[in-house]
């Protein structure tokens, strides 16, 4: 299953191994967003199935609340990637759960395979160990 992924992440060479891995994997990224601006202008311009989102961004930490925003008002599958898993230990509405960073390939990949069958209402299996999942 291919994908529209979106990579909301500050840290340029983070976005980049990020990069690599997913269009690896086979699926288009639309773009890497370092600040929530861009990134709503992103999802605004272009369809977007699935989020990366990392929580401090280059405008502080907005990554919460732009998840928030992304899965609840504009229809796009959010996960979180962080090095700070405890900022969204109670969970975040609408999105699906938190990838502790640094993720090798192995985990990305089970993680976004994970959403992207959740995302189109697929019988999934229990969520990789790697993924905390909210609710």
């Amino acid at each position: 299953m291919t994908a529209r992924i979106l990579i909301i992440e500050d840290e340029a060479l983070v976005a980049m191994e990020l990069r690599f891995v997913l269009e690896d994997l086979g699926h288009e990224v639309v773009g890497v967003a370092a600040d929530a601006r861009t990134a709503r202008n992103l999802v605004r311009e272009t369809e977007v199935d699935l989020a990366l989102v990392d929580i401090h961004l280059s405008d502080g930490p907005t990554g919460i609340e732009l998840g928030r925003e992304l899965a609840q008002e504009m229809g796009v599958t959010v996960l979180f990637m962080t090095a700070n898993p405890g900022m969204v230990r109670n969970g975040v509405a609408g999105t699906i759960g938190v990838l502790t960073k640094p993720a090798d390939e192995r985990a990305v990949q089970k993680a976004v395979d994970y959403a992207l069958r959740r995302r189109v209402g697929e019988p999934v299996d229990q969520a990789p160990v790697e993924l905390q999942l909210f609710g």
